[in-house]
């Protein structure tokens, strides 16, 4: 909890280093549940998991709204933030007794974070249902890279951190019809969209890093991308795959100040298939990613996800939910616990909250508000 406090100017600095705000696409529903969500999310949910779920609703279903899911996530390797400062404080001092222990500690350590939110309105009809949404979110990646030196004091001197981050603001409408052929039900979903993507980048020496900087060298650009879906289902059998960001391109950043460096964000197509059970008071669902995203070309930052998530629905106003997903990119990657509850008081309306834990150095946070009429 001590490293939460201490991300919160950085988290800030983030959230406001544009004017558009970028943050994490955070939805707490699906978070709780291991991030499930190709067959399993809902028709408010569906344009961030699988837009062919918006045309699956109640009948009782007229219009919905998110109004707004927000929420964060962190993960250090190794105590990133506290080694920093120790190795500041060192060289600050010039303490050589203790530089060796400064650079052993920082020998390996990094710090992801996400920030984000949503919102979202729906219209579900039997013609062409529709749901219209934003989704404003960041990744940043930050790593130190140890100096050369003939004593350990040098070492620590010549260390530098780097950091990079990404921050997407995102405006779309997912479409999506529902049919039967040959006595199957089915579903497909397109989802048109605008991106405009930020990219920040940010180097500096132990002794005067300063994280809330990164903000300060940006670049920024539009783009047109599509997601697309199909669902499957036979009674509360589900099966469906989505395809995520389908035009690729390779996003450059700045010069990173006074050098001739920079580095390559790839935004590039993700296909999820998944699996399930979805009944009325119980759900049990599989996603799968079936390639791995590099994302920041040359930082260990790349996924591929699989996930796992349940939900028992106790008579339409408490629903308790559990997960459980693993980054299958890296062997030696933890695997994440995830938990929450999502209440319905007389059903007026909902709220859920949800928590991720990996171990003490990586959690996150969500929460979202839900009507339907």
């Amino acid at each position: 909890m001590k490293t939460v406090y201490k991300l919160l100017p950085f988290a800030v600095a983030m959230s406001i280093g544009s004017a558009h705000a970028a943050n994490y696409a955070i939805e707490a529903r699906g978070d709780a549940m291991g991030g499930v969500g190709v067959v399993s999310a809902n028709f408010l949910t569906a344009p961030f998991y699988n837009p062919a779920l918006t045309a699956i609703y109640r009948r009782s279903d007229d219009v919905g709204m998110i109004t707004p899911s927000i929420g964060f996530n962190y993960t250090e390797t190794g105590n990133f933030v506290d080694d920093l400062e120790f190795a500041q404080d060192v060289v600050k001092k010039g303490d050589a007794a203790n530089a060796q222990k400064a650079i052993d500690q920082l020998n390996g350590d990094s710090l992801n974070l996400d920030i984000g939110g949503v919102v979202a309105f729906a219209i579900p009809n039997r013609y062409v249902a529709a749901n219209v949404f934003g989704k404003l979110y960041t990744e940043s990646h930050a790593t130190a890279e140890l100096g050369s030196g003939s004593t350990p004091i040098e070492q620590a001197e010549n260390s530098r951190v780097r950091a990079v981050s990404i921050g997407v603001a995102e405006a779309g409408i997912s479409l999506a019809k529902y049919q039967t052929f040959l006595g199957q039900h089915l579903s497909f979903g397109v989802t048109p969209k605008l991106q405009r993507i930020y990219t920040y980048v940010y180097e500096a020496d132990i002794k005067n890093y300063d994280l809330k900087d990164l903000r300060d060298n940006s670049r920024g650009e539009t783009m047109f991308n599509m997601d697309a879906g199909f669902l499957w289902f036979y009674g509360p059998i589900r099966a469906g795959i989505s395809a995520k960001n389908l035009i690729s391109r390779d996003i450059q950043t700045q010069n990173i100040p006074g050098t001739n460096v920079s580095y390559a964000y790839e935004m590039a197509p993700q296909y999820t298939v998944g699996a399930g059970i979805v009944a009325d008071y119980f759900t049990l669902s599989v996603d799968y990613d079936l390639k791995e995203e590099e994302r920041y070309l040359g930082f260990d930052d790349n996924t591929q996800m699989l996930r796992v998530g349940t939900e028992l629905d106790l008579m339409r106003q408490l629903k308790l939910r559990a997960g459980w997903k693993k980054n299958l990119a890296y062997d030696d990657s933890d695997s994440t616990v995830t938990a929450g509850i999502g209440l319905s008081p007389l059903n007026l309306f909902q709220l859920d909250v949800g928590a991720s834990y990996t171990n003490e150095n990586s959690m996150g946070a969500y929460i979202n508000f839900l009507t339907s009429y």
